[in-house]
């Protein structure tokens, strides 16, 4: 992971905080994506995502971790992306992230301190508070990277998911075994 001093950056509790986690939870929009939403004039919302993200979920779930989605959007995008990645839990429409994220601990039967979260903007601190790990990309608001136990030196939409996924593995000695599959 490049951590460095202005870009990302890790809390002295992150690499503990990692070794719990069976689950990584992410906001759509500023994460999985840079943030914009295109609409079109046929009335579909298009968004870009990265291909290596893509892999790092391919990754966690090869690694036994499981994903999920908590975003306050609702898209058609969402729901295609989410199913071609195989990710487990889906809450679009959470305009009140805090009741999907409980929703999602009942779910998997999970505690919060077993659950990474990664959000860029104020309506995800509720979660980021809650959880184990709280992570956040470059391009977060600062009050959300002022919450977070890890900072990505990549913004959303450009590797901040893979990033936060390779961690994550490389802290519960996981990593190097999946090297092997490749």
């Amino acid at each position: 992971m490049r951590i460095h001093a202005e870009r990302g950056r890790q809390r002295s509790d992150a690499k503990e905080r990692a070794g719990a986690i069976a689950m990584i939870a992410f906001d759509v929009d500023g994460v999985f994506t840079g943030g914009d939403i295109i609409l079109g004039g046929d009335g579909n919302e298009y968004k870009r995502f990265n291909v290596q993200d893509g892999m790092g979920i391919t990754l966690a779930r090869q690694a036994g971790l499981k994903t999920a989605v908590i975003t306050g959007r609702t898209s058609e995008a969402v729901t295609r992306r989410a199913g071609e990645l195989r990710i487990d839990a889906v809450y679009q429409g959470a305009g009140d992230k805090l009741t999907a994220w409980n929703d999602l601990l009942d779910s998997f039967g999970l505690e919060p301190r077993q659950i990474c979260y990664m959000g860029d903007d104020l309506l995800d601190l509720t979660v980021m508070r809650s959880a184990g790990l709280a992570a956040a990309p470059a391009n977060a608001r600062q009050e959300v990277k002022d919450a977070a136990q890890i900072v990505t030196a990549a913004s959303g939409g450009e590797g901040a998911v893979r990033e936060l996924v390779e961690f994550i593995l490389k802290e519960q000695g996981l990593w190097t075994g999946l090297l092997t599959q490749y």
